[in-house]
């Protein structure tokens, strides 16, 4: 799927000057980018849900000792 974005002159000269010394492309270090931001971003917005949720007391919270009872490791 192709997307675009426009960056501003100084991203834009420090994404060519990065590709220039290390001989990759920009669209490496574009994809690079994307792919590691989309995961900080999907860390912070579902993690930001479920914070919400617990506030609301619409998510279930279980102990630790439940967690191990269940789990069969008190034994």
């Amino acid at each position: 799927m192709a997307t675009s974005i426009q960056l501003t002159p100084d991203m834009e000269q420090r994404l060519d000057f990065l590709a220039s010394q290390t001989g990759r492309s920009k669209t490496y270090y574009l994809r690079e980018l994307v792919e590691r931001g989309l995961e900080d971003l999907e860390d912070y917005y579902l993690a930001a849900e479920v914070v919400e949720r617990l506030r609301k007391g619409t998510e279930r919270v279980y102990s630790s000792a439940k967690v191990r009872e269940s789990l069969g490791l008190d034994d």
